[in-house]
């Protein structure tokens, strides 16, 4: 499957691991899965570094906007995501500039360091 994930409820974390071409729908998935979760202020960590495609701009303006819509429904955790490769970091940066949220989000080359800054992302609503 080009994008799966897991959302743990006792950590407050959700990770998505993408690979190969990634759709706009498979997103859309992913994110409707972790609102119906109540996962929105969870810690996210997006692993794009197997992927080799991502949506194109005028899909990224449609997940702006989807996003935007979830931000009515309370905090957004903070979010980091893991893009090394050229195309998919220029992806990255512009779902990061697109997306409304009052939420940290910062962009990694590596999953480890993507990791430690998430453990110390304080932007989260209390258990």
């Amino acid at each position: 499957m080009p994008l799966e994930w897991t959302i743990s409820h006792a950590c407050r974390t959700v990770e998505a691991v993408a690979s190969g071409h990634v759709s706009l729908q498979e997103i859309e998935r992913y994110l409707d899965d972790v609102m119906v979760s109540d996962a929105l202020p969870y810690r996210k960590l997006f692993d794009a570094s197997q992927a080799v495609a991502a949506p194109v701009d005028g899909e990224m303006m449609l997940l702006g906007a989807r996003l935007s819509a979830y931000t009515s429904l309370g905090p957004l955790g903070p979010l980091a995501i893991v893009a090394p490769a050229t195309t998919i970091r220029q992806q990255a940066e512009l779902f990061a500039a697109l997306a409304p949220a009052d939420r940290p989000l910062k962009i990694f080359k590596a999953v480890e360091a993507a990791r430690n800054w998430l453990a110390t992302a304080t932007q989260d609503v209390p258990t």
